[in-house]
């Protein structure tokens, strides 16, 4: 069954509304090189991350300017997941060797290439830009060869909503899909009925085969 994650929350409001609606992870956005209404201090994600039910996937989403601080903030944090932005084959080995976490890499399918990472990371997160939550789309054959080529878990993300999510997940079939800006009713503030309706068609497909 596809996986859900609702990125970027920022206070318990938005938080009890994904967990209520059923998301398989949250995602805390800290310490990224830009402007961003999901951006929370680290402490602020720290408390966030300890209000999380069990079996829900917390995920520290940064881009710091080094490795070290990225281990600094997971320290903080506590997550069950680090997802990073940017980071090199190196960088990224040298993070799960020193993470208490699962380490997901963000990459533009488009610009890298995908099997650098494969090895090296625990899941790959398919996306348009280089730091996530912009809206934008990318080509889903491209992301659905990368889903039956690599051996990471595939997550897709970039411009997924409500009402194309369902087609997304036929299309490429992937662990996951993360979404951010398309459940917002404004910058930063997630809209609760667009995130149940964004969960329910994630998982439509699913639920109808396990209905057969």
């Amino acid at each position: 069954m596809t996986r859900v994650k609702i990125c970027g929350l920022t206070d318990e409001d938005d938080l009890a509304a994904a967990v209520d609606a059923g998301a398989d992870a949250i995602g805390l956005l800290v310490d990224v090189p830009v402007d961003s209404p999901r951006e929370i201090p680290p402490t602020r994600a720290a408390e966030l991350a300890r209000e999380v039910p069990p079996f829900v996937s917390t995920v520290l989403v940064t881009m710091p300017e080094t490795t070290e601080r990225t281990v600094e903030i997971a320290e903080l944090v506590e997550p069950d997941i680090v997802q990073v932005h940017g980071t090199s084959v190196g960088d990224l080995a040298y993070l799960t060797a020193n993470v208490d976490a699962n380490v997901v890499c963000s990459i533009d399918p488009s610009t890298d290439r995908p099997e650098r990472y494969d090895s090296v990371a625990d899941a790959l997160l398919l996306d348009a830009a280089e730091t996530g939550g912009t809206g934008e789309t990318h080509d889903w054959d491209r992301a659905r060869e990368l889903t039956e080529s690599l051996s990471s878990p595939v997550l897709l993300a970039g411009g997924l909503t409500p009402e194309n999510v369902a087609d997304a997940v036929r299309a490429v079939e992937p662990f996951a899909v993360d979404v951010a800006s398309g459940v917002e009713s404004t910058g930063g503030r997630k809209d609760p009925d667009a995130v149940e309706s964004f969960i329910t068609n994630a998982k439509q497909r699913q639920r109808a085969v396990l209905q057969r």
